[in-house]
């Protein structure tokens, strides 16, 4: 049963220059699933919130790769939130995970990189529906 402790924030590497950061991710590497998909929200109005959903089988590494945001994660028992602003640290996002964002800094992006491809059938949009979901899993 995954829980809301096993998703983590995971040191990328950073590799230092006068001329400025650069941060790696490599497939299976420094992330734990090769990437299937990748996408950012950006220009998220003051206030607006996002996400509000689970997945299935979906796995998520989310980067601010600027500004700031916070996701709130829970699995049916226990919440946490996670506080983004550095373009050098990952939150790794287990399956059977509900996650929302919210307080999005002004400019802020948040890159997300997924396990797998969209489909409409790995999302679990209705939070009763969610836990349910956790229900039989246990």
């Amino acid at each position: 049963m995954i829980e809301v402790a096993d998703c983590q924030l995971i040191e990328l590497p950073k590799i230092h220059n006068q001329a400025g950061n650069i941060t790696v991710i490599e497939n299976c590497q420094t992330i734990p699933f090769e990437v299937k998909r990748v996408y950012y929200l950006y220009d998220v109005p003051h206030g607006a919130e996002r996400g509000g959903h689970g997945h299935y089988e979906l796995e998520q590494f989310v980067i601010a790769a600027s500004g700031s945001f916070t996701f709130v994660l829970d699995d049916g028992n226990t919440q946490k939130e996670v506080f983004l602003n550095n373009p050098a640290q990952a939150l790794h996002i287990k399956a059977g995970i509900w996650r929302e964002m919210k307080a999005f800094s002004s400019g802020s992006i948040c890159l997300v990189l997924a396990s797998q491809e969209f489909s409409k059938q790995d999302y679990i949009r209705d939070y009763q529906e969610f836990l349910k979901y956790k229900k039989r899993r246990n």
